[in-house]
């Protein structure tokens, strides 16, 4: 996925009201930018942090800027949980998903179980259908192990509970846990902070839901799947 616009650099001041964040251009005029992520953003919202926007033209837009990027230490890291989903569909549909491959469609956002629409529905006339939530991960609390999730997440244990209803109903479902940061070389969920979410996610498993890790290589130009990661 690439950025369609060159990302500028700034840094932060504050990050505010979920959807906010300050931020001093390197001219020094502050702007307030969107920031497309409902999460706590454990660790990665310090005053200072270097920081890359995107800036849109639209008229129609509230705020100009777009909060796309945390640059930290050496690890660039993905912000914007828009992103994602753009990003797993690229990867299926160039065969880098190696679980993935093979499927004749792939379709977007499509309705399914009790009021819900599966991220991705990949399906072929040889094959059950295949349903798969991405979730983005940049939780890291200790080097070099990704996490999910950074806060509790009622909505993800419902997802859980749906894909395994899909499973019962003889289709495939599938976990992609899609590590937007640098500086991981392994994953595990995050059972301190949304117990619920891994009491819910072991029912998954042991009902036939699949689970795959895979991290992102990161710049300022584009963000693009890399390699499958292990769960620790």
């Amino acid at each position: 996925m690439k950025f369609e616009t060159a990302l500028i650099p700034g840094r932060l001041i504050q990050r505010y009201k979920r959807f906010l964040a300050d931020v001093e251009l390197e001219d020094g005029t502050i702007i307030t930018a969107h920031c497309a992520n409902p999460g706590s953003m454990l660790g990665l919202k310090d005053p200072g942090s270097r920081v890359w926007l995107s800036r849109s033209d639209n008229p129609k837009r509230k705020l100009a800027y777009s909060w796309e990027l945390l640059e930290l230490d050496d690890a660039m890291i993905g912000i914007n949980t828009s992103h994602p989903n753009r990003i797993a569909e690229e990867a299926i549909l160039g065969g880098r998903i190696e679980e993935l491959v093979g499927y004749e469609t792939l379709r977007r956002e499509v309705k399914y179980g009790k009021n819900s629409r599966i991220d991705l529905l990949l399906q072929d006339a040889a094959r059950p259908d295949c349903y798969v939530e991405v979730k983005n991960v940049h939780l890291l609390r200790e080097p070099g192990l990704a996490e999910f999730p950074d806060s509790v997440t009622k909505r993800g244990a419902k997802h859980l509970d749906e894909l395994s209803d899909m499973v019962r109903a003889g289709h495939r479902a599938i976990m992609l846990y899609l590590v937007t940061r640098t500086d991981a070389d392994r994953f595990a969920l995050a059972a301190d902070i949304d117990p619920a979410y891994f009491e819910a996610f072991g029912k998954a498993r042991a009902c036939g839901v699949e689970a795959i890790v895979y991290i992102c290589d990161i710049s300022q130009e584009d963000m693009v799947l890399a390699r499958a990661l292990p769960f620790a």
